[in-house]
């Protein structure tokens, strides 16, 4: 079976560089392990970032241990359906891209909220 995106087609790579996804694959993937629901593909933004370190989780210094760069505005990364929202609600909501988006986001995100902050690939 083939995990699908947001859009209905097959989920599409969200970033390797860093690489990203709570499996590493570069994918938006997801399975009962992934409590936090790393569904959603972003481009992290300078906001986003600051404003996810306030909320306590450092996407921005580098974890070497665990082979984690650290991310700089720009970079696309699999994040937390949850945090997204927050993010929205706050207005820090880094864009998205669709087509690296899981399926599984529209069981929280209505599909029109997404598309109003998608960009294209």
């Amino acid at each position: 079976m083939t995990t699908k995106n947001v859009l209905g087609n097959p989920l599409e790579t969200c970033c390797k560089s860093p690489m990203t996804g709570f499996f590493r694959t570069g994918c938006c993937e997801t399975s009962a392990e992934d409590r936090g629901l790393h569904l959603v593909c972003a481009q992290v933004t300078a906001e986003f970032l600051a404003f996810s370190k306030r909320q306590g989780n450092d996407l921005i210094t580098p974890v070497p241990m665990f082979g984690f760069q650290g991310l700089k505005p720009g970079d696309k990364w699999c994040i937390c359906v949850a945090r997204w929202q927050e993010a929205l609600n706050a207005g820090f909501a880094p864009p998205i891209i669709l087509a690296s988006t899981h399926e599984k986001t529209l069981e929280y995100i209505p599909i029109e909220v997404l598309q109003e902050h998608s960009i294209i690939n």
